[in-house]
């Protein structure tokens, strides 16, 4: 028996481009990885410092690439009464998670894991589309000035 023969063989044809809405998924999708990747560092008292190529030009006018550190800010902070507030946030603007509400509070950092998880599941899943689809057209609103 050959190899080819225990494959599953389909005829299909690769998509171009995504569509908006799931490509909005899969950007808030990618944030909230590296949200979960900056609270598990921080669990294990380590320093999350993802890197990226960035293009700069040198005193000679010469264009060079270099990795440098990608800055990622913390969606959650700690409250006076010691909880823990998660907001998700798509580009600059926070989304609201339910009606009037943008913040979820959480006890524990352990708690706080399993959220960013549950969330991104969620987000695959398109349960936030309206939000984000919200969030997105306040975003290009403000380039429209």
């Amino acid at each position: 028996m050959s190899v080819i023969s225990k494959l599953k063989l389909v005829a299909s044809k690769r998509e171009r481009f995504l569509s908006p809405t799931v490509a909005r998924r899969q950007k808030l999708a990618d944030k909230l990885e590296e949200q979960l990747a900056l609270c598990t560092a921080q669990k294990n008292g380590e320093i999350y410092a993802p890197k990226r190529i960035k293009t700069v030009t040198n005193a000679d006018g010469e264009r060079m690439r270099v990795e440098a550190v990608k800055r990622v800010k913390e969606w959650f902070w700690t409250t006076s009464s010691g909880k823990i507030n998660l907001a998700v946030r798509y580009g600059s603007k926070t989304l609201e998670i339910g009606k009037g509400k943008n913040a979820i509070e959480l006890s524990t950092g352990e708690e706080l894991i399993s959220t960013l998880a549950l969330l991104k599941d969620a987000v695959i899943a398109g349960e936030l589309d309206d939000a984000i689809a919200n969030a997105s057209d306040k975003l290009r609103a403000g380039f429209g000035k």
